[in-house]
């Protein structure tokens, strides 16, 4: 599946229409962006199942600014709508696939016990 370019128009029904969502923040003349690029274009042919996409930070600040995104490439991974990972850097592609592969094994139950265990003041 080619990577899906998000805007603040789609950003919201991407994320919450999908399992587990990859965001690739990045700009056109960032250089470890456009090393990593092949990378994530590469894994997203191999995982159909995920929706890879990529927010560019010159044409949609906003959403940059949304996440504080302050250095490019940063990847940031979301299922279910809870943002897993998020962290700046090219990731080479055996990281990524073991990143894909822990996104995957996330018990998300666990997960929404602790969000709501956390929002209710409880630790």
């Amino acid at each position: 599946m080619p990577t899906v370019e998000l805007t603040k128009d789609n950003f919201e029904e991407t994320v919450t229409g999908s399992d587990i969502v990859l965001i690739d923040f990045w700009a056109a003349w960032c250089g470890p962006c456009r090393m990593f690029g092949p990378v994530y274009e590469k894994a997203a042919e191999r995982h159909p199942d995920i929706v890879f996409s990529k927010v560019d930070t010159e044409a949609q600040p906003e959403l940059a600014a949304t996440f504080q995104i302050s250095s490019i490439p940063t990847l940031m991974a979301v299922r279910d709508r809870s943002v897993l990972y998020a962290q700046p850097g090219a990731l080479p592609p055996h990281a990524l696939e073991e990143l894909i592969t822990k996104i995957r094994a996330v018990d998300m139950e666990d997960v929404r016990r602790k969000a709501a265990a956390g929002s209710s003041g409880a630790n």
